[in-house]
């Protein structure tokens, strides 16, 4: 267990450290620090906004469950999406 969560905070650094590296060969007035690392993982450097945050993590009109992490690299879940289908499937 401990070997997976090595290899993926590594993973994670590594997908990091590439998206920053992407956006720093960049002329600075072409930065937009959000982006997809080797064109699938997904990154976004800004500060999170308020909006981004619930256009991402509580949007249940989205049909995603998974998008793309509102700073940093990766994905996370649209729990808004989450709770309505939970909803939907137990007839609340």
């Amino acid at each position: 267990m401990a070997k997976n969560r090595s290899w993926t905070a590594w993973a994670t650094f590594g997908l990091l450290a590439a998206a920053i590296t992407k956006e720093l060969r960049k002329p600075e007035r072409e930065r937009a620090w959000n982006g997809r690392v080797a064109g699938v993982v997904p990154y976004d450097l800004r500060p999170p906004s308020v909006e981004r945050i619930r256009s991402r993590v509580w949007d249940p009109d989205n049909p995603k469950i998974v998008m793309p992490q509102v700073f940093g690299v990766g994905w996370t879940l649209n729990l808004g999406r989450v709770t309505r289908l939970v909803r939907q499937r137990l007839g609340d």
